[in-house]
């Protein structure tokens, strides 16, 4: 009608996606209910689980955790940070890789611009005292039982808590929140938008979430050209 105003939805968010990346890997929406963590001024609610620097440049995460199960070393991290636009919080080591030389990279880590270092769970509170001593940088550590010493990894410096208990997340989650109510914690959220949903529900400011393979995206590529080309 003339002269009517168009009135947009409310909290309307305007979106461009463009054509050449409109196949991009976005994570689940139910991950924007949690919290989220602030670092630096920056809010953080997803958090990619990957090292494929591909879909590192084709996801809408708001950081990436780089923990794989190799010695760590400063170059991976430094190819990580030339092709992430995001933070990234890099693993350091702790479970084979010990002592000195988990704080030798994460000094490292801190020098190549990363938002946060993340340590495993076998790491010795002594080595977190240690790397609290000479980085600046959010030391995060991985939790995978209620059973651990959270009370020596807080006060050796630990900054947040990465809840990785496969499917009791959930309930470390709940148990840690109960008698932490305002530590930060990172948790995995599993495959589903439920499972993601009950370890928000649990206390989770962040997730961590696990995107398909290049591999597994391609398969479907390669299955969706081919059958273009017999239909046509």
């Amino acid at each position: 009608m003339r002269g009517e105003v168009y009135r947009v939805p409310e909290k309307y968010v305007p979106k461009y996606s463009g054509s050449l990346r409109s196949h991009m890997i976005e994570i689940p929406e139910c991950i924007r209910k949690c919290s989220g963590i602030v670092i630096f001024g920056k809010r953080i609610k997803s958090i990619v689980f990957t090292t494929d620097v591909a879909v590192i440049r084709n996801i809408n995460a708001d950081a990436v955790i780089a923990v794989y199960p190799f010695t760590p070393q400063p170059v991976i991290t430094h190819a990580l940070m030339l092709c992430a636009d995001m933070p990234v919080f890099c693993g350091v080591g702790g479970g084979t890789t010990m002592g000195s030389r988990v704080v030798h990279l994460a000094s490292d880590a801190e020098f190549q611009g990363a938002m946060g270092v993340v340590v495993n769970a076998p790491t010795p509170n002594e080595t977190i005292e240690q790397m609290r001593e000479v980085i600046d940088i959010p030391i995060i550590v991985t939790v995978v039982s209620p059973h651990e010493d959270i009370d020596g990894r807080l006060k050796a410096g630990a900054a947040i808590l990465n809840v990785s208990a496969a499917t009791n997340t959930p309930e470390v989650v709940h148990f840690l929140r109960e008698r932490y109510p305002a530590v930060p914690i990172i948790a995995t959220g599993g495959p589903t938008e439920e499972s993601i949903e009950k370890t928000i529900a649990a206390g989770a400011n962040a997730i961590s979430w696990t995107p398909p393979s290049s591999g597994e995206l391609f398969k479907a590529l390669m299955e969706r050209y081919r059958r273009d080309i017999t239909v046509g």
